[in-house]
C-alpha cells in the first residue's frame, strides 16, 4: 500500500548567499587608512568638520582640488553644514564657502593647499587609488547601518572599517578622534559591529566587504595601480559622468526606501543598452496582458509621478510593473508594455538610463490624476 505521508525526499537546500565582494584590495585599504590618519593630523573639533574634510580630502588627494556639489555636502546630513565649512577655511582651504549658496548642482573647486604640490603630496594616490578609496568612503558612509546615525558615528564607521579585519576582532586606531569613541554604542546598536569590548571590536557580517584588511585567501593577484590596469570600476564610471547623471545615480544609490544593492544599480547604469526584439510570443503575451488589464495609462503615470515624490528618482520597469500589481511577467513583456505606455504618452524616461520613469505628455496635460507620495513608498 503507498504511504499517505509526505514525501521523503528532502528539501531542497536553500540558496546559500553569497558574500558581497571586497571593495578594496589590501593595498587601497593601506590608503584609505592613510587618508584617515591625514585627517585626523588636521587641527578639527567635531565630526561634522572632520566628517566634511574626509569628503573633501580624497577628492583632492591627486591634484590638490576637491570637486564637490551643495547636494554632496546635503547628502552628508551635517548637523552645522556652515560651522564644517568655516573650519575648513581656518585651515587655509579655499572655495568651499560656495557650497552652502542656493546652487546645489554646479561643482564648486575646493583647493587644499597641502595636496596641491604633486611633489610634496602627503597622499600620492594614484588615479584607480583615488577612484577606489572615494567609492569605498561614499559606500561606508550610505551603508544601511549607519545609514541614519550621527556624524560622529558615520566617521567613526570610516575608521573601523579600514582598520578592521574581515574575520578577526580589530583594535581601535590609536588616532581615532575622541567624538568618534563616544559614538561607538551606537554602532554596535544599529548593527555595524558584531562585538564591542574595550578597545577591541568586531566588524558585521552586513558590512565585511568593507574592511581594509581582508583575509589573505580573499587577496587577489596585486596589478599595477594605474589607469590601464583594470576594467574600468563603477566609481571610475561616476567620475566621467555628467553632473547631472551623477546626481540622478546617487539618488538611486543613496535611496532609503529601495535600498538597492551596489551591484545591481553599477550593472544597470553601466551595461551597454541592447536593442530589444520582441518575439512572437512576447506579441501574444502583451495582448493577454492588455486586455487583462485596460486602461493602464493614467495609473502608471499617476504611480511614477508618486514614486518619484517619495523616493527622489523614478521607479525602474520591474518596480512599476511588480507594484502595479500586473501579475508574473518575463522581462521583455515588461518592456513591451513600458514601451507602449511611453508611445501612448503616459510615460516617459531617458533612455537608456534606468530609474528615470516619469509621467509623460498625457499625463502632464491633466489625463491623469495628481499623485500623493505615500503611494509609492512600497517600491
Amino acid at each position: 500500500m503507498p504511504s499517505s505521508s509526505p514525501s521523503s525526499h528532502p528539501a531542497p537546500a536553500a540558496p546559500v548567499a553569497q558574500p558581497k565582494p571586497f571593495l578594496l584590495t589590501p593595498h587601497q585599504g593601506e590608503a584609505a587608512r592613510a587618508l584617515l590618519l591625514h585627517v585626523s593630523s588636521l587641527p578639527l573639533k567635531g565630526a561634522d568638520a572632520r566628517l566634511l574634510a574626509v569628503v573633501v580630502t580624497i577628492r583632492a588627494a591627486r591634484k590638490g582640488v576637491g570637486n564637490l556639489t551643495g547636494q554632496d555636502v546635503r547628502s552628508l546630513r551635517l548637523t552645522d553644514a556652515e560651522g564644517a565649512v568655516t573650519a575648513l577655511g581656518a585651515l587655509g582651504w579655499q572655495g568651499q564657502e560656495a557650497l552652502l549658496g542656493e546652487d546645489f548642482v554646479t561643482p564648486v573647486g575646493v583647493v587644499v593647499p597641502d595636496l596641491a604640490d604633486p611633489a610634496g603630496s602627503r597622499l600620492p594616490f594614484g588615479k584607480v587609488m583615488r577612484s577606489r578609496v572615494s567609492g569605498w568612503t561614499a559606500r561606508t558612509l550610505s551603508a544601511k547601518p549607519v545609514r541614519k546615525t550621527s556624524s560622529a558615528a558615520r566617521l567613526a564607521a570610516l575608521y573601523l572599517a579600514a582598520h578592521g579585519p574581515a574575520d578577526e576582532h580589530g583594535t581601535l586606531p590609536a588616532h581615532l578622534p575622541d567624538v568618534c569613541r563616544d559614538a561607538l554604542p551606537e554602532l554596535l546598536a544599529k548593527g555595524f559591529l558584531r562585538e564591542l569590548d574595550g578597545e577591541r571590536y568586531l566588524l558585521a557580517e552586513a558590512v565585511r566587504h568593507l574592511s581594509g584588511l581582508r583575509p589573505p585567501s580573499d587577496t587577489p593577484r596585486a596589478v599595477p595601480d594605474g589607469p590601464e590596469a583594470e576594467p574600468q570600476s563603477w566609481e571610475e564610471w561616476k567620475e566621467a559622468a555628467s553632473v547631472a547623471l551623477r546626481r540622478h545615480v546617487e539618488a538611486v544609490e543613496g535611496c532609503a526606501e529601495c535600498s538597492l544593492s551596489t551591484a545591481r544599480v553599477s550593472e544597470a547604469f553601466m551595461r551597454r543598452p541592447v536593442p530589444a526584439q520582441f518575439q512572437e510570443k512576447v506579441r501574444a503575451a502583451y495582448a493577454v496582458w492588455e486586455a487583462r488589464y485596460p486602461d493602464q495609462g493614467p495609473v502608471a503615470a499617476e504611480f511614477a509621478a508618486a514614486f518619484r515624490a517619495a523616493h527622489g528618482h523614478g521607479p525602474s520597469v520591474k518596480q512599476l510593473c511588480k507594484e502595479l500589481g500586473w501579475g508574473k511577467m518575463s522581462r521583455h513583456l515588461r518592456m513591451h508594455v513600458i514601451r507602449g505606455l511611453i508611445a501612448d504618452g503616459w510615460l516617459t524616461n531617458t533612455d537608456p538610463v534606468p530609474w528615470t520613469l516619469r509621467p509623460g505628455r498625457a499625463a502632464q496635460a491633466g489625463a491623469a490624476p495628481v499623485a500623493t507620495p505615500a503611494a509609492a513608498r512600497r517600491g
